[in-house]
């Protein structure tokens, strides 16, 4: 059987005392160490958060700039050919008139140069007729 003297008193004073004393000198240095490293983590995990979200906002602002961009590029690509194929359409046309006048000026020279040879064989045609008939009759007509 455990007898209860006065020793137990002062081994349940030692042991408080003891208790105070550690916790004065270890748990209280070390809880607050504890404390300060909670509290560093939390503020990391909030960097962590922020930096991912502007990061996530630099990325749809950047997604969004080049759709923008794809899309500027692209009207001004449309505007180039559209430009471009007015640009075409004038200098064929223009090709297309040059060459309309150029077939009518030929045309007017061919017409010039039939009724040049025209009136020459026309001129030449009495003199034939004269002396295929002279041959034809064997005298002078």
């Amino acid at each position: 059987m455990i007898n209860l003297d006065g020793s137990v008193i002062i081994q349940i004073i030692n042991f408080v005392f003891l208790i105070w004393i550690l916790n004065i000198l270890l748990y209280k240095p070390i809880r607050g160490i504890l404390i300060k490293r909670k509290e560093k983590v939390e503020g990391f995990e909030k960097s962590i958060a922020s930096f991912d979200a502007e990061a996530k906002e630099k990325n749809e602002a950047f997604d969004r700039g080049l759709r923008e961009a794809r899309a500027r590029g692209m009207k001004e690509k449309e505007a180039i050919i559209e430009k471009a194929t007015e640009e075409e359409k004038k200098v064929v046309q223009q090709i297309n008139e040059k060459a309309q006048a150029e077939l009518a000026e030929v045309r007017a020279q061919i017409n010039r140069e039939i009724d040049q040879v025209r009136e020459t064989l026309q001129s030449q045609v009495d003199d034939f007729a004269g002396a295929i008939t002279q041959k034809i009759l064997g005298r002078t007509v």
